[in-house]
């Protein structure tokens, strides 16, 4: 299986930023750090912990169902397929 077929998150887009400043622990930058390798190897972009933190809850909240359920519902929008 190839890299790219196992990362969740897939190539950047480029989107546009605002700014904010959090903290996270030393084990969760260590982990970002760690995945920067790999999504560079498989998408030929090198990216640092503070590029992939965005769109790692974008990923995440895109993929929860759950979430979109209750936002399509408070919004009085069908629940999409």
């Amino acid at each position: 299986m190839s890299t790219a077929k196992r990362l969740r998150l897939g190539p950047l887009p480029k989107t546009e930023r605002v700014k904010l400043t959090l903290g996270c622990p030393a084990r969760l930058k260590a982990d970002l750090d760690r995945y920067a390798t790999p999504h560079a190897q498989t998408y030929g972009e090198t990216v640092d912990a503070a590029t992939l933190i965005p769109h790692m809850p974008e990923a995440c909240m895109a993929g929860d169902r759950g979430f979109q359920r209750t936002w399509w519902a408070k919004n009085g929008k069908a629940v999409p397929a």
